[in-house]
């Protein structure tokens, strides 16, 4: 009889996977970020979505953050960061990305499950998620969850934790962060 799937079951999956996040890692795409000019941030799918969520979080605390594709995203420059989700490391249209955006003089920072990977040889920080990929076919963990959900939600925590650091290097508390919060709503 197949065990059932229960929210603790993801949960264990998560707690598994996000130990095994070097802190050393962490702490140096923080400190990537920290240093930037400005931030952009990228992904595909719903590895994007963490992205976005991710740059939001940025902009609350004051950085100069946005999302590639944006309508209202300048252009990347010298002293700026990219920094992108993707599982595979191999997505075609992310790479390109990081490779223009090291040819114009910006760092790039991955979060991958494959440190190898293109984008994990672009990037000057590369944060290994040792998740599986969405076809199963490589990482360090084993899932019941579909495709890239793993990935996703690790994703997902670890760059709340590198929000975290950066709100601890800045003295920043929630309540001082909401006077950036969207207020048309």
């Amino acid at each position: 009889m197949k065990t059932p799937i229960t929210t603790t079951s993801i949960l264990q999956e998560l707690e598994r996977t996000l130990s095994l996040v070097r802190l050393e890692e962490i702490e140096a795409l923080a400190e990537s970020v920290a240093s930037a000019g400005a931030i952009f941030v990228a992904g595909a799918g719903r590895s994007g979505l963490m992205m976005r969520a991710f740059a939001m979080r940025l902009m609350h605390m004051g950085f100069r953050a946005f999302v590639v594709g944006e309508s209202v995203t300048p252009g990347i420059a010298a002293g700026d960061l990219l920094v992108i989700g993707s599982g595979s490391g191999e997505t075609r249209t992310l790479a390109a990305m990081a490779a223009k955006a090291k040819s114009l003089g910006a760092e790039v920072a991955t979060l991958t499950v494959m440190p190898e990977s293109t984008l994990g040889q672009l990037a000057s920080a590369c944060v290994v998620v040792p998740a599986a990929t969405k076809d199963g076919s490589a990482g360090m963990a084993s899932t019941t969850q579909p495709m890239g959900s793993l990935f996703e939600q690790s994703l997902l925590l670890l760059l709340d934790t590198i929000v975290l650091h950066l709100m601890e290097r800045k003295s920043l508390e929630g309540a001082a962060m909401f006077h950036n919060h969207a207020n048309l709503e």
